[in-house]
């Protein structure tokens, strides 16, 4: 989606019109958390260097295969809408230009390992001084406090800590790691989205600012209450299980038709084998004996997932999820990368922005996962090629003279 092709009201402007957030951010727990105010009309200022850039800059994959900081598929997919500030945090010159910053922003986000912003002298006490009603958000690997608040953290370490992996893989096999991407990552944000618009609205009607401290590992938590409260009222430990679900036979990922292609499928009760059995042309299973209960199947489940297999595999998995669907039993396509960017569901929702970049061309950029019916989420520019606005933030935004200007740049404090 382009802001060519999409209809905007007259004088539009979006929710976060008018806010302006400074962000200190590493990774994609930054950027992403920017990215829900970024697309509703927040200014978002990134602060990077090239002294030290962003992982996500010099990750694969890169546009054509040619590494640069401005190449990245990673950090450009992430980094739509956000305004990026070339600053050398180390540099003499450095902390006037941050407490100018702080001075004009509403909300200063970092999320690097606590240490970082104290030895910058960010801390909230001290951006308080400045602006006294500064909203502040902290977004680290286990909080600002506790025995382990000083160690680095990355999202798939954070995924194995929260217990994650103990539920992938076959119960006679090793647990498997999270896969793919920075898990913790993505999850995180979410917490702090709400967090930040609660912080808003209370400042809104007091006039107070609050220091919001987030830990990546206690959100991953959330994603498997069920088994701490088992442990807590049981005292057992998950097992890992595969594609099987206690509840539910069949229930896995099935081979169709196609190069490494594949559907799921899952029958929750009695009523719902009896109709996959008639619409695979099996209708005498119905009262075959070792699956016509719950219980049965499960203890015949091997033979009963072979069975399943040998419908699936004379049908592409769009046929199958579509037959299955239509008889009442859920069932889904497991969709490749292919599959996906060309989803007429995600480009119905406008997932993708097609932006054109300077250095990549025409490249899909991550539009907002979530609608307003009364503002739009708005592409308004690609993703910033590092310290693409120094100099619009610092004479345009901190109403900074040309010649000021001029000078810092010429003490290397723009890198």
């Amino acid at each position: 989606m382009t802001e060519q092709n999409q209809e905007y009201p007259k004088n539009y402007t979006g929710i976060f019109n008018g806010l302006i957030i400074t962000s200190f951010s590493w990774a994609i727990v930054g950027p992403l958390t920017m990215k829900f105010f970024a697309d509703y009309g927040a200014t978002v200022i990134r602060v990077e260097t090239s002294k030290r850039p962003c992982t996500l800059r010099i990750s694969a994959p890169f546009k054509d295969n040619q590494p640069g900081l401005d190449r990245s598929g990673y950090f450009n997919h992430f980094n739509a809408n956000i305004l990026s500030l070339a600053l050398n945090m180390e540099h003499p010159e450095a902390p006037t230009l941050v407490n100018k910053l702080v001075s004009v922003s509403d909300i200063i986000m970092e999320n690097f390992t606590p240490g970082v912003i104290e030895k910058w002298g960010l801390t909230y006490d001290n951006l308080r001084k400045i602006k006294p009603d500064i909203i502040m958000l902290r977004q680290s690997g286990f909080g600002s406090q506790g025995p382990n608040s000083r160690q680095p953290a990355f999202g798939m370490i954070l995924a194995a800590m929260a217990g994650i992996p103990n539920f992938i893989g076959w119960q006679d096999r090793d647990p498997l790691p999270i896969g793919v991407s920075a898990y913790t990552d993505c999850i995180s944000p979410r917490f702090a989205m709400a967090a930040l618009i609660a912080a808003l609205d209370y400042r809104r009607k007091t006039g107070k600012g609050q220091l919001i401290d987030i830990s990546q590992l206690e959100t991953a938590l959330y994603f498997i209450l069920p088994s701490l409260l088992d442990y807590a009222v049981n005292g057992r430990e998950p097992e890992r299980t595969g594609n099987a679900a206690p509840a539910a036979a069949p229930h896995g990922v099935y081979p169709c038709l196609g190069d490494d292609r594949w559907c799921t499928i899952t029958v929750l009760n009695d009523h719902q084998w009896q109709n996959f059995c008639r619409t695979i042309a099996r209708p005498e299973l119905c009262d075959e004996p070792r699956f016509n209960t719950l219980l049965q199947r499960k203890n015949h489940e091997k033979e009963l997932n072979e069975l399943v297999s040998a419908w699936t595999s004379q049908h592409t998995p769009e046929d199958v999820m579509n037959i299955l669907q239509s008889a009442g039993i859920p069932a889904g396509v497991v969709e490749n990368v292919a599959d996906i960017c060309d989803d007429p569901q995600l480009k119905e929702r406008h997932l993708f922005w097609k932006l054109q970049h300077d250095e990549m061309g025409l490249f899909s950029h991550l539009g907002a996962s979530f609608t307003l019916s009364r503002t739009l989420a708005r592409a308004q520019r690609p993703s910033p090629r590092l310290g693409e606005h120094t100099e619009y933030i610092c004479t345009r935004i901190l109403g900074m003279k040309d010649e000021e200007f001029a000078r810092l740049a010429s003490t290397g404090v723009f890198e």
